[in-house]
């Protein structure tokens, strides 16, 4: 598109509507006219069943067995590389924390209503700071097996009243790559297992029916120690810092985020009200405190910490992913605080966001706002009420009582401990 100047009063006019002020909105909406209903209170209910599912409390509504594994599966992979505790997929290992303190947590597994393997599948990592992707599925095989081999919950049920957090790109497909992904599936042994899982996306074969789809981790103490005063002007219309091509992984282009981030570049690198780069600041929270919109493109999945931050930030986010499934989305109302792009329409950007009425955008605000919301797409330590840790809880909760046939009958069998790639079968 053009540069973007014509639509620079328009912005202007949003930026200048935007601020959660509710002194400035005024201002705003005496000035210009079209922000009569400007913000009156800092923040808003959600409305509904989301806004009652977001506020559940799931103490009391289940229990849950935990399996004590050897260390080698869990807490020594963490002393051997720290870098497990601070990385996007370390809800495995913060859920593990919240639980072993949790009410919800019996020693009793006789009276459980879910059984849980604390197994981190993404803390032995590259040099880079990657997880190794042949070694999380055979790291999950050993902890079935040993579990199945040790304690017999597993096998009156192959798993089907178990669940398993799996914060990979892809989840238990278990590669960063989407192609490759696809190409392996899901793990078999996880067949009928609950998963809770970062990775959503419809009708893709990495996502399995009555998954529950988790934010990934952002560091909550970080993000605090980063706050700045909500009368901040926003005087950033758009936000986006990450990448645009993966030359390392995509050579040739067009595959790495299916063109998507690249569209974005070219198209806008060079218009004014898009504040997009490649370099990561010291300041980038703070600039994201001070942004309209926070651009949330997929990468190699289709989601990423930008949707924490910028929900946490009270930044719009907007969504390029299509097809993605969001975190918690029966209690957090997407259509309503985000914006939705598909992934086609990425050179209209300029049109779509600064065309939408200033109602709009300051209810979106007022909605992001919410303590609840912020809340729900964290995993704080110590846990809070209201957070992640029991958001997924609530969504175990709402899973029971255990359907019929989740209980095998004698000489039942529903999974093949032989099948899937070779590779995966090598011992861990």
């Amino acid at each position: 598109m053009g540069s973007g100047a014509g639509w620079l009063p328009v912005a202007l006019l949003l930026l200048a509507a935007s601020v959660l002020s509710p002194r400035v909105a005024a201002a705003a909406a005496a000035a210009g006219g079209e922000a009569e209903h400007a913000v009156q209170q800092h923040s808003e209910r959600i409305s509904g069943s989301a806004g009652d599912v977001l506020e559940d409390n799931p103490v009391g509504r289940l229990k849950v067995f935990i399996y004590d594994l050897p260390r080698k599966y869990n807490k020594k992979m963490v002393t051997k590389d720290p870098r497990c505790l601070n990385h996007m997929f370390a809800a495995e290992i913060f859920m593990h924390r919240f639980l072993l303190s949790s009410a919800v947590r019996t020693l009793n597994p006789k009276e459980a209503d879910w059984f849980y393997t604390p197994v981190y599948t993404t803390c032995d990592l590259t040099n880079a700071g990657l997880p190794l992707p042949f070694k999380s599925p055979r790291v999950m095989r050993s902890a079935i097996q040993y579990i199945s081999n040790k304690w017999p919950f597993w096998n009156r049920t192959d798993g089907a009243d178990h669940f398993f957090v799996v914060p990979h790109d892809f989840a238990a497909c278990f590669h960063y790559q989407e192609e490759k992904a696809i190409e392996r599936g899901i793990l078999p042994l996880l067949r009928r297992a609950t998963l809770v899982q970062t990775f959503g996306q419809e009708n893709h074969v990495c996502l399995k029916e009555g998954s529950i789809i988790i934010p990934p981790y952002a560091p909550p103490q970080k993000m605090q120690a980063h706050l700045i005063s909500p009368d901040t002007p926003r005087s950033i219309f758009v936000y986006f810092r990450g990448l645009f091509y993966d030359t390392g992984n995509d050579p040739e282009g067009g595959y790495y985020a299916r063109g998507a981030r690249a569209s974005l570049w070219e198209n806008f690198k060079s218009n004014p009200l898009f504040d997009i780069s490649t370099d990561h600041p010291a300041t980038y929270y703070e600039d994201m405190q001070r942004a309209v919109f926070c651009l949330c493109p997929l990468g190699w999945a289709p989601w990423s910490p930008r949707l924490v931050e910028a929900v946490v930030f009270g930044c719009i986010p907007v969504i390029i992913a299509d097809d993605i499934v969001l975190p918690f989305a029966d209690a957090i109302p997407w259509e309503e605080i985000g914006v939705f792009v598909e992934e086609k329409d990425v050179p209209k950007l300029d049109t779509i966001l600064t065309s939408m009425p200033i109602d709009d955008i300051l209810r979106k605000q007022r909605l992001l706002a919410n303590p609840s919301m912020k809340q729900a797409m964290l995993f704080p330590h110590p846990a809070q009420p209201r957070d992640a840790f029991h958001q997924i809880l609530n969504g175990l909760a709402r899973k029971l009582p255990h359907p019929e046939g989740t209980y095998l009958q004698p000489g039942d069998r529903h999974l093949n401990w032989t099948a899937g790639p070779v590779g995966d079968l090598k011992p861990w």
